[in-house]
C-alpha cells in the first residue's frame, strides 16, 4: 500500500516511532518530524537514522516539509488543528493516525475498546480470554503498545484486540473492527474536543464502519451509550450490572449470564470476578459480551475472569507500611474514574488528587467524596486551586497543597493517614504538568512507597 510513497511521520513518541519503522518495513520513503531535537531522542531513533528515514527533528513548521508528500501519519497527541494537518489536507495529502495506517496493514481479527473508563482492564481482560482460548493475540493500542508494532508479527488467524481514544477516532476513515464496545461516556478531553457533543460523535466512530454480521457492545446502563444504538448498523449486544438486558451480558438470579433473558448461558457469579468492585464488574460484562459475541466457549471465559488481577496503575494495591495501605490509580485521569476509585475505599483514606487541566468540573467527585471515607485529602499540580475551591464550595475543608513536589505529596499523605487507613493516588486529572504520562506518575509513587521507612515518629 505504501510502497514507493513518501510519507511524514509527525510526532515521534512510541506510536510514531512504530508507524515509521512499519512504512520502513513496507518500503515507504519515510521522513520523521518532532519539535524536540535529536539528542533528546536518547538513541531511540537511531534505528530509524539507519533503515533510511529522514530526521527532520527541531522542526518547529513541519507544514513546511509537506510539498511533494503522498501521505502524512500523525500521532495521537497531534490534534486535526494543527497547521500542519490543516495544510496538508489544503494539499491533498492524506493525512490519517498511526492507528488508522496500522489499521490498513493488519491482518486477523480486530476487536476495539473505547469509553471514557476502564478501556485498559477491559482491553487487558479480553486479550487474556483469547490466549486462554489459545488464540495468537496482540492487545495494543492506547494501552501503550502501538498497533503498527505488532503488524509485523500478525499471521491469518491471529486476534488484535486494541484500546482506542477520542484522539485516535479523529483521523480514522477505513478503520473496522469486527467487534466492538462503546463502555461508558463521561465528561473528559474537553481542552482537545472543546464540547460533549464532539467528544461523543468521536467515540461513536469506532463503529462507524461496522455492519452485517459485526457486533457493537454498548452499556445499557448509560444514558449516552444506550442512545448510540440507533446509528449502529450492526446486531447490537449490551452489557448492565443492574438490569437484564434484550440481548447481551448482564446478571440473572446471582449469575452472570450471556444471551435474553429467556435463554442465557451462565458464565459465573459476579462474586467469583477476582477483581472487585461494581466497576470491574461492568468491566468484565462488556469483555464477557465481546468474547461471546466472537464465538468463545463461556468456561474459557468464567477461567479468566476467575484468574484475571487486574492491570498496573488502576486501584492496584503497592505496600502497606505501619499499617497503611498504599494504593496506586495512577490511571484515574478523570473525574468519572477516580469516583470508582473512592467507591472502592472501605478504610480511611489520604487521597492525592490533581494534575493537568483538561477543563474538567470537579464538583461530582468533590460531591461524591463527602459520601465516602476520604479522610484528608492532599491536592497537587496545576488544578490545585481549582478543586479546592470545588472542595470548598461543597463543604470538605479538610485539604492541604503540596505544590509540584510529588515527593513530599505521598510523604504528607503518609503522615496524615492512620494505621488501618490508606493513601490513594487518584488524581483525577492526566499528568503532563509533572510527568511523561500517568505511568510514570504511577511508577514513580511506587517508587517512593516501596523506598519509605516504617516507625513513624
Amino acid at each position: 500500500m505504501m510502497k514507493d510513497k513518501k510519507v511524514l511521520v509527525f510526532g515521534m513518541a512510541r506510536s510514531g516511532i512504530a508507524a515509521a519503522k512499519l512504512l520502513l518495513l513496507r518500503g515507504a520513503r519515510v521522513w520523521v518530524c518532532d519539535a524536540k531535537a535529536e539528542a533528546d531522542f536518547d538513541g531511540a531513533l537511531d534505528d530509524l537514522k539507519a533503515a533510511g528515514a529522514t530526521l527532520c527533528l527541531g522542526e518547529q513548521h513541519p507544514e513546511n516539509l509537506l510539498e511533494g508528500m503522498d501521505a502524512m501519519v500523525i500521532s495521537p497527541g497531534i490534534p486535526v488543528e494543527h497547521p500542519a494537518v490543516v495544510r496538508a489536507k489544503a494539499l491533498g495529502v492524506e493525512v490519517m493516525g498511526e492507528v488508522e495506517y496500522a489499521y490498513r496493514e493488519a491482518t486477523g481479527l480486530l476487536l476495539a475498546i473505547t469509553g471514557t473508563n476502564g478501556k485498559t482492564t477491559t482491553t487487558t481482560l479480553l486479550g487474556e480470554i483469547f490466549k486462554n482460548a489459545g488464540r495468537r493475540t496482540f492487545v495494543v493500542g492506547n494501552i501503550g503498545t502501538p498497533y503498527s508494532g505488532a503488524v509485523p508479527q500478525m499471521k491469518p488467524g491471529d486476534v488484535t484486540v486494541c484500546e482506542i481514544s477520542s484522539f485516535m477516532m479523529e483521523t480514522s476513515s477505513q478503520f473496522h473492527p469486527s467487534v466492538c464496545a462503546v463502555l461508558n461516556i463521561s465528561e473528559d478531553h474537553l481542552n482537545r474536543h472543546g464540547t460533549m457533543e464532539k467528544y461523543v460523535a468521536l467515540k461513536e466512530r469506532i463503529f462507524e464502519n461496522c455492519a452485517g454480521d459485526d457486533c457493537v457492545v454498548l452499556n445499557w446502563d448509560d444514558p449516552v451509550t444506550r442512545g448510540m444504538a440507533e446509528r449502529v448498523k450492526c446486531r447490537v449486544a449490551w452489557f448492565s450490572s443492574r438490569n437484564p438486558v434484550p440481548f447481551g451480558a448482564f446478571v440473572q438470579n446471582g449469575t452472570l449470564v450471556y444471551g435474553t433473558p429467556e435463554d442465557n448461558k451462565p458464565v459465573c457469579a459476579p462474586e467469583e470476578i477476582y477483581i472487585p468492585g461494581e466497576h470491574n464488574l461492568k468491566n468484565a460484562l462488556a469483555a464477557t459480551a465481546m468474547a461471546m459475541a466472537a464465538g468463545i466457549p463461556a468456561p474459557v471465559i468464567r477461567h479468566t475472569l476467575r484468574s484475571f488481577k487486574g492491570v498496573e496503575h488502576r486501584i492496584e494495591f503497592v505496600r502497606e507500611i505501619d499499617g497503611v495501605r498504599f494504593i496506586n490509580d495512577s490511571k484515574g485521569t478523570n473525574v468519572d474514574s477516580t469516583i470508582q476509585a473512592v467507591r472502592a475505599m472501605n478504610r480511611p483514606t489520604v487521597l492525592i488528587l490533581g494534575g493537568y487541566d483538561k477543563h474538567t468540573d470537579f464538583t461530582p467527585l468533590c460531591e461524591e467524596i463527602l459520601k465516602c471515607p476520604i479522610s484528608r485529602i492532599v491536592l497537587i499540580g496545576e488544578t490545585a486551586n481549582q478543586i479546592e475551591k470545588t472542595l470548598e464550595k461543597v463543604g470538605y475543608h479538610a485539604w492541604t497543597h503540596a505544590g509540584y513536589e510529588f515527593k513530599r505529596a505521598v510523604e504528607m499523605a503518609f503522615e496524615q493517614a492512620n494505621p488501618g487507613g490508606n493513601v490513594l493516588l487518584s488524581p483525577s486529572c492526566a499528568s503532563f504538568d509533572m510527568f511523561k504520562d500517568y505511568e510514570e506518575r504511577g511508577r514513580i509513587f511506587k517508587d517512593i512507597v516501596n523506598g519509605m521507612e516504617g516507625a513513624r515518629a
